[in-house]
């Protein structure tokens, strides 16, 4: 099901952003339509939230059209494609930011059920990948080269992870498992797109109150000190977006295959043995070497 949109200004770039209506993709959605985006908003729910997302994205004078579908359904991305490119002709930039978290969490190792390590790994790495897949190729098909970029915009592809990428763990592990995955993808895009002049981000959000967490947002900041997070809170949704409409807008163009962490610093390694005790009686360099 989708939702009429008016017909587009050719002088504007366009970005789809999946799950656009809602946490992260809301965020993200208004972020690029404020810096001048046309937006294809693809969401699974054609619900309230969804809706005002699109009217909200008008507000601030850019076109929006409201797209409805699952992206684990991958027999179902070709129509998909197909859609999102009727609505303006073109994209400019792809956000891959549908995801879903093991439900319920917390479940030990020994107890996943089949259905909830499929399902995580549907939405966050069979269906985004081949959904990018579908977005891309035609991307490229209407690409300059990257030894004489012409386009009239800077041309990407979003992918947002985790950054509890590479972090193994024996609590829900499939939601970092699936996004793990998803980064080596976003590399391999990278390397498939740089000669079509789209270069290909990965942002890596850390604590951030999203509708998935609605339910921990008392406790997130805590997590986030106890944690010893350099910047010691939990993050915003806009804080993300901020990052991913910069990118989007060029701001990194001779860039391709970074990955970006939006964490507070969380992410930055560090010692885990205490310095040793300096014993006062002993001479410092300084001393010793005169």
């Amino acid at each position: 099901m989708t939702h009429e949109a008016a017909a587009p200004d050719k002088g504007f770039p366009v970005a789809l952003v999946t799950g656009g209506g809602r946490g992260i993709g809301r965020a993200t959605s208004l972020a690029l339509a404020k810096a001048g985006f046309d937006l294809v908003v693809l969401d699974r729910l054609d619900d309230d939230a969804s809706r005002a997302c699109v009217e909200e994205i008008r507000s601030c004078g850019r076109q929006a059209h409201l797209l409805i579908g699952d992206i684990a359904k991958v027999e179902h991305h070709a129509d998909l494609a197909e859609a999102v490119f009727s609505v303006f002709g073109t994209v400019d930039c792809l956000v891959n930011n549908a995801g879903v978290t093991a439900d319920p969490r917390g479940i030990d190792l020994f107890d996943i059920p089949v259905e909830s390590f499929d399902r995580v790994l549907d939405v966050n790495l069979r269906g985004t990948f081949f959904l990018t897949q579908q977005i891309a190729k035609r991307m490229a098909a209407a690409s300059p080269s990257a030894a004489s970029p012409s386009a009239d915009h800077h041309r990407s592809i979003i992918t947002i992870t985790s950054a509890a990428v590479g972090r193994a763990r024996i609590d829900s592990p499939e939601y970092a498992i699936s996004k793990t995955a998803l980064s080596l993808v976003a590399q391999c895009f990278a390397l498939k797109l740089a000669e079509y002049g789209i270069a290909t981000y990965e942002i890596r959000p850390g604590v951030i109150r999203t509708d998935l967490n609605r339910d921990l947002w008392d406790q997130l900041d805590t997590i986030a000190q106890s944690a010893g997070f350099p910047m010691p809170r939990a993050g915003l949704p806009t804080e993300v977006a901020q990052a991913v409409a910069a990118l989007a807008s060029g701001a990194m163009p001779y860039a391709t295959g970074d990955r970006i962490y939006i964490d507070g610093g969380g992410h930055i390694p560090r010692s885990t043995i205490p310095p040793p005790a300096r014993n006062e009686t002993q001479p410092s360099h300084r001393e010793s070497a005169m």
